[in-house]
């Protein structure tokens, strides 16, 4: 991985959580909220000076830019969330460019993982522990901050024990 360990491990403990809460919220009541698309901006925006040189600093702007017009673009054309599209761009600075291929995998494994648990974990008891969320109702859309949040979380964990 391209990321840096150190990097990794600094970021860690304010992305964690963040991404928890944002899978808990979509599994809850489908949505990603703005708050804690605001908060993830926020940990990139004040530790990043001090954990990365400051030209990738300012080019990881510019990931983040990318992403948002493109989400926005899906967005309009109805292929993604409002939300989904937002946390994307929050995300995006965090990853390191050399590691779009192993985001991009990684990505592939956690939606096919959550896709079947949720699907399956609708289907057995386990639903009665949270039967007010709205994603067990949902037929055609999927809490995909669920993937999207457990996606960018991974990839921390990972390059924290892998980073270069």
């Amino acid at each position: 991985m391209q990321i840096p360990a150190t990097q990794a491990l600094i970021f860690l403990p304010f992305v964690l959580p963040i991404c928890f809460h944002v899978a808990f919220t979509d599994l809850r009541a489908m949505r990603i909220t703005n708050q804690a698309v605001v908060a993830l901006a926020l940990v990139f925006v004040v530790i990043g000076p001090f954990v990365m040189p400051l030209p990738d600093y300012g080019w990881r702007w510019v990931h983040m830019i990318a992403a948002l017009v493109l989400g926005m673009v899906l967005n309009a054309g109805g292929a993604m969330g409002a939300g989904d599209a937002k946390f994307i761009a929050a995300a995006a600075p965090f990853i390191a460019p050399g590691d779009v291929s192993v985001i991009v995998k990684l990505l592939a494994a956690v939606i096919l993982a959550a896709v079947v648990t949720h699907r399956g974990a609708r289907l057995t008891p386990l639903r009665r522990i949270c039967p007010e969320w709205l994603s067990w109702e949902q037929k055609g859309d999927f809490p995909m901050g669920l993937a999207l949040g457990g996606t960018l979380a991974f990839y921390i964990v990972l390059g924290a024990i892998y980073g270069a």
